[in-house]
């Protein structure tokens, strides 16, 4: 009876360990990749990378540091758009002063990595043919 007992919490338990465990990326951040279609024709495969990871090894606490918001020309300390892609403000072509969406993936990732001295910089090392 007791041996029959253990089974059954054993059995419950390795269930929600396993459902656990198993919605454990649901809350995670995915691999971030760009959305193809807002480019066209591509000349280089698609840079991809994960998100959290990145962040860890950049200490990068605070979402507005890649994901910012600007309004009349002026960067808005504080708020954050990580919720939107970059294609609901920045056109495929610059308008202005805002760059076009190629650009400003490229000027957000590279100047940092310049700034910092590290992480890619070089087209080959972000857009890498698997």
């Amino acid at each position: 009876m007791m041996r029959h007992k253990l089974h059954r919490y054993t059995i419950y338990c390795s269930v929600v360990l396993c459902i656990t465990l198993c919605s454990i990326p649901a809350f995670s951040q995915e691999d971030t990749v760009l959305k193809v279609e807002a480019f066209g024709t591509l000349e280089r495969p698609i840079s991809a990378f994960d998100h959290d990871t990145h962040n860890e090894k950049a200490e990068i606490q605070d979402c507005a540091v890649c994901h910012h918001v600007y309004k009349d020309g002026k960067l808005v300390e504080g708020e954050s758009s990580e919720d939107q892609a970059c294609s609901e403000c920045h056109t495929l072509k610059a308008q202005g002063s805002q760059p076009g969406l190629r650009m400003a993936y490229h000027r957000q990732c590279k100047e940092c990595h310049v700034e910092k001295k590290k992480g890619p910089v070089a087209c080959g090392e972000c857009h890498v043919k698997k």
